[in-house]
């Protein structure tokens, strides 16, 4: 995904999947806190259901949308860990073992390290 763009203009944003359909609304943006780039996305699948991690590398911001390139299904039965708190590595890499992606961005995952800082939200 562009590192360029503010991810607080994701929140708000439709979010689909790599056929086209709709996963649903971005609620919020988590920031690697080493980097600050935007590393994944909180994507409200519905009214009555819950958030959805989604990984904004390697998907793009097109359009006006988020286009994440998984299958819906994948997406909505990605591991459920609430939101607006920080990721805890181990959920990070439960993540990135969930969606198939072979590990973490460069930067590393020592045990120092914080993930999933929202964006937004200074601590």
């Amino acid at each position: 995904m562009q590192t360029d763009i503010d991810p607080r203009s994701l929140i708000g944003r439709k979010a689909f999947d790599r056929k086209g359909a709709k996963i649903g609304t971005v609620d919020e943006v988590y920031l690697d806190d080493a980097t600050g780039v935007p590393e994944w996305a909180a994507v409200r699948t519905g009214l009555f259901t819950r958030d959805a991690f989604v990984p904004l590398e390697p998907s793009e911001f097109v359009d006006g949308t988020l286009v994440i390139p998984f299958d819906r299904a994948l997406i909505r039965d990605a591991p459920d860990f609430g939101v607006g708190r920080h990721l805890s590595p181990e959920q990070e890499l439960q993540l990135y073992r969930h969606y198939g992606l072979d590990s973490a961005p460069s930067g590393g995952t020592g045990p120092d390290r914080d993930f999933g800082r929202l964006a937004g939200h200074e601590e």
